[in-house]
């Protein structure tokens, strides 16, 4: 499996797809129009914030993170953000994930950043690839959720 890490800029072939599959992974049947809108004009610089990425294994998606300046929680004044990552299940168990967060504390250590933060609900994950909770935080409908921080080396 000769998986490769790219980020959508404009004239990707696979932007259609792309878009569709952020928005089967993360989004609802009210919000295809948000993900399309935050994609689309994301693709003009990819030197800045933000930007959407995609493990490929041929033409085929395996897994998708994205680099953005708020992840919709209520700690606005914390940025960059690491967000959306996912591993299709046919491409799990072969260390993807941690390949998509070190290629995202490198494209952000590259935009100039010093450390980079994830919001999650999950317990352990992170942890394993020594992300260090920092605090909580609150998403858009008043649930409380972790804060967890890495610097960029």
């Amino acid at each position: 499996m000769d998986i490769i890490i790219t980020r959508l800029i404009q004239g990707h072939n696979l932007t259609e797809k792309a878009i569709n599959y952020f928005w089967t992974c993360w989004g609802n049947d009210r919000n295809f129009k948000f993900y399309e809108d935050c994609i689309v004009n994301s693709l003009k610089d990819e030197n800045r914030l933000p930007g959407f990425y995609l493990a490929l294994d041929s033409d085929k998606i395996a897994g998708t993170y994205a680099l953005l300046t708020n992840d919709l929680i209520s700690r606005q004044d914390l940025i960059p953000w690491f967000a959306c990552l996912f591993v299709d299940p046919e491409y799990r168990k072969n260390g993807i994930a941690g390949r998509l967060l070190d290629h995202g504390l490198s494209q952000a250590k590259r935009m100039g950043y010093t450390q980079l933060y994830l919001s999650t609900d999950l317990n352990g994950f992170y942890e394993r690839s020594a992300w260090t909770y920092l605090t909580d935080g609150f998403t858009v409908h008043g649930d409380k959720i972790k804060i967890y921080i890495k610097q960029v080396l």
